[in-house]
């Protein structure tokens, strides 16, 4: 594994040497934004990510071949109120225990050897996994230090939130292709229905499984150490408002 890493790794570098290959056939869709034909091949959809004709709005996922746009605004009290909520709690619980780095929007996750490059609803990844080298900073071209455009690698969670555009994507696509890069824990939420739907789904040898909450709504986080669930109320002017509530620490 690690041999293949290195080769995926000197085939990037390689890359910026040779001709541009995003000047060639492309589909244009709705808004002019232009995909490369040529962004099909991870490396070229990486360099077209990084060059300045990337889209500056929307979600653009490549998985495993395929180009996938999510253009559409997100809808804002089964999506961004959710993401909101779930962001600030799971912040304040890695910030707080110093664990590691918490993500929101546009934060690229990149799995070359599943095939995957992704910007998730929220990310995190815990400090052992940048100690270890399961995951790595890819650094801004002509950037200073530290500055960062993209994690390569398998975080420790991932939390993808059902939207109508993208449903079968987060319930079949996505989920296949998190746990062949070996991401330990997907969160699921989809506050479409009556009742919010929130699973966290572990990895294990033949996929994600479990995730289920109990009948007060808790589910285990093993990554965290905790149990959560989600709890939706009545807000002002028929709205949603979202609370992630979390146990004790698990020993």
């Amino acid at each position: 594994m690690v041999s293949s890493r290195n080769k995926l790794r000197r085939q990037e570098e390689e890359a910026v040497d040779r001709p541009a290959v995003l000047d060639g056939p492309a589909t244009i869709f709705e808004g002019g934004v232009r995909v490369p034909a040529a962004a099909h091949a991870l490396i070229s959809f990486r360099e077209w990510v990084h060059s300045d004709r990337f889209p500056e709005r929307g979600r653009v996922d490549f998985l495993d071949g395929d180009v996938e746009l999510e253009m559409s605004p997100e809808d804002l009290y089964t999506h961004g109120a959710v993401k909101a909520a779930i962001a600030a709690e799971l912040h304040s619980l890695v910030s707080s225990a110093d664990l590691g780095h918490l993500f929101i929007d546009r934060a690229r996750v990149t799995a070359p050897l599943a095939g995957l490059s992704v910007e998730p609803d929220i990310v995190v990844v815990l400090w052992g996994s940048f100690e270890t080298g399961r995951v790595r900073h890819v650094p801004a071209k002509g950037g200073g230090e530290g500055r960062f455009v993209e994690i390569e690698g398998a975080p420790d969670l991932v939390v993808e939130i059902v939207s109508d555009g993208s449903e079968r994507k987060d319930t079949e696509r996505l989920p296949r292709l998190y746990a062949r890069a070996g991401v330990p824990e997907l969160w699921r939420i989809d506050a479409r229905a009556d009742r919010p739907l929130f699973q966290i789904l572990t990895l294990t040898a033949v996929g994600y499984g479990g995730g289920q909450p109990d009948p007060e709504g808790w589910v285990l986080s093993a990554v965290l150490g905790r149990r959560f669930r989600l709890r939706r109320e009545r807000a002002r002017h028929t709205t949603w408002r979202y609370f992630l509530e979390h146990g004790p620490l698990l020993t």
